[in-house]
């Protein structure tokens, strides 16, 4: 077979040409001069981004015949015969395969032979993490203190797997993914070496979709010059990664967020039509929106985002999208993203997805600073413009006495003296049922409540996702087995499930705790003070009654006044 992949023709051969990993390479090199290379190293990171290429540039550099370089010749006899394979003395070992004790029982009964060919014996190993516990200890020593003609050098993509006394023994390199701009132009110079063409559009969806990986990325290119048949094209990319076109992403959000339910579906539908997968669609919808969400908040970080390109399109659904809305969409796809994983019909969950998405939007608290209005939010406005509007007229004229406050109170409108009067009357009416509540309460009933509530909010979320989302924010304060107390930190949560939402959590509270249970809802600095106050009233009833009881006997009596009240303490005997 004459034809040789992209990645194996391309493959650096020094270390200058190891794309994105100036920090590792640049020190490899001055060592590589000074001769101050380690005998062990441990080259770590993500698939495809040169370790394995970065290990045999180093074999070739020490063994080279014009050492100490920086680069190795590649024309020298031990530089060609490590290229080719044909020098015995640099061996590259398969963790994944060779992963034993005898494996490295071999290694550790050839290393003390000198070399044949070169200067120096190295042992690649890579996928170091697969190797077994008794493997890792069989190599400890070796490791540590091996001939001088030997040099070991691990590769890994999962550092964490690899015991602590093996990282100690090793100099550590940590390579890192390859942004989008180095694999372009990298992708580009190669086009250009072999004569080929492409469209920029293509080699950055290529780019996208190898996240990092350079070897990831030539294999999609080699895959993309296969299919096209003269240039490459965007359209060519997409069918090959099976991914879709932003364009696709931005129509798609654009459906969800005018809450186009039909849209959104035949959307979904002709994805699947075209033989993409749910999966990958939604994997891609979640960067989409995550560039978006850092567009709008971060817009001047262009390299952290790396799935999106910045159009006019983007740009004014951007200005449209709130980012709460973004926040909510998000952690919706990654529910269903996790759904989907475990799922044989991951077309259902994604359409479902798309339907509640969509009937959630339509749901959502309207963004009053647009002018988006409900009769329920415009009320509640009007309401809190009533009060303040109150509150800097009794700040204007503060009564100072008695006087001022009957004339006052006498001055001020009937309708304000009623609004006024209705609201305090609420709250003692709401104060007086929790304290009803408080009395009769047991820690039994807050615990069966405490228990319930992940089934409760799981009952709310399936009868309605934003109930769930504003009731989120409370917790179970108290209960008397009828009636259940929560405390909300946040006003407009607490108003919303009050006017909305709260039949349904009653239902939901009701059918889980398996008896009738009324609901009563209370702001949480409100309770703390509530709590507070009860609190200090059963304890001056207890020292009252304490008191009580001291006064009646005249020996107690005589013992406070001998030592003190603080050193009596009084033992009730049962007669």
């Amino acid at each position: 077979m004459s034809y040789k992949a992209l990645y194996r023709v391309w493959r650096p051969q020094t270390l200058e040409d190891v794309t994105g990993q100036k920090h590792i390479t640049r020190t490899l090199q001055n060592a590589l001069v000074q001769e101050k290379f380690s005998h062990a190293y441990l080259f770590s990171g993500p698939r495809g981004t040169g370790k394995t290429s970065a290990a045999k540039i180093i074999a070739k550099a020490v063994n080279c015949e014009k050492a100490p370089v920086k680069e190795p010749c590649n024309t020298c006899r031990s530089c060609q015969g490590i290229t080719d394979g044909s020098v015995v003395d640099v061996i590259e070992i398969d963790a994944a395969s060779n992963n034993g004790v005898d494996e490295i029982r071999y290694i550790r009964e050839n290393v003390i032979a000198a070399p044949r060919d070169v200067r120096y014996k190295v042992y690649i190993i890579d996928e170091v993490h697969m190797l077994s516990t008794g493997a890792f200890n069989a190599l400890l020593k070796t490791l540590e203190e091996p001939p001088r003609h030997v040099i070991f050098i691990l590769a890994t993509t999962e550092p964490h797997k690899i015991p602590l006394t093996i990282i100690s023994r090793c100099q550590r390199f940590d390579f890192k993914r390859i942004g989008t701009e180095e694999l372009v132009a990298r992708m580009t110079y190669i086009l250009e070496q072999q004569g080929w063409q492409a469209e920029e559009e293509a080699l950055y969806l290529i780019a996208r979709a190898a996240e990092g990986g350079m070897r990831d990325a030539l294999s999609l290119l080699d895959q993309a010059v296969s299919f096209a048949e003269e240039k490459i094209s965007a359209d060519d990319v997409l069918l090959i990664t099976g991914t879709v076109s932003q364009r696709f992403l931005t129509r798609v959000v654009y459906a969800l967020k005018e809450t186009d339910t039909t849209a959104a579906i035949e959307a979904a539908d002709s994805l699947i039509q075209e033989g993409k997968d749910p999966l990958q669609f939604v994997e891609d919808l979640l960067y989409y929106l995550r560039d978006m969400l850092l567009y709008k908040t971060a817009p001047e970080l262009d390299e952290v985002r790396n799935r999106v390109t910045i159009d006019d399109a983007f740009r004014g659904l951007a200005s449209q999208t709130e980012k709460d809305w973004l926040y909510d969409i998000i952690h919706q796809l990654n529910e269903c993203h996790q759904d989907m994983k475990r799922t044989n019909h991951p077309k259902i969950l994604l359409e479902m997805a798309l339907i509640a998405m969509c009937h959630a939007n339509e749901n959502r608290l309207p963004d009053v600073e647009k002018g988006i209005s409900s009769p329920d939010i415009q009320e509640l406005q009007q309401k809190v413009a009533d009060l303040e509007k109150e509150l800097k007229a009794w700040k204007r004229n503060a009564p100072s006495g008695k006087e001022s406050s009957v004339a006052s109170s006498t001055q001020s409108s009937p309708v304000s003296r009623e609004k006024v009067s209705r609201k305090i009357s609420a709250t003692l009416g709401e104060n007086q049922k929790i304290n009803e509540v408080m009395n009769a309460a047991t820690k039994t009933e807050l615990q069966l409540i405490k228990d319930k509530w992940a089934d409760v909010m799981q009952q709310v979320k399936r009868e309605s996702v934003p109930a769930h989302a504003w009731l989120s924010d409370a917790k179970p304060a108290v209960s008397d087995g009828e009636t259940v107390v929560l405390a909300f930190q946040n006003e407009m949560h607490r108003s919303m499930v009050d006017t909305k939402f709260h039949g349904i959590v009653d239902t939901a509270l009701s059918e889980a705790c398996g008896k009738p249970l009324q609901l009563v809802t209370i702001l949480t600095d409100q309770w703390e003070k509530i709590k507070e106050a009860y609190k200090k009233k059963q304890e001056a009833s207890g020292e009252l009654a304490a008191e009580e009881k001291k006064g009646d006997d005249p020996i107690v009596d005589e013992a406070i006044k001998l030592v003190g009240k603080e050193l009596v303490e009084i033992i009730e005997e049962n007669q």
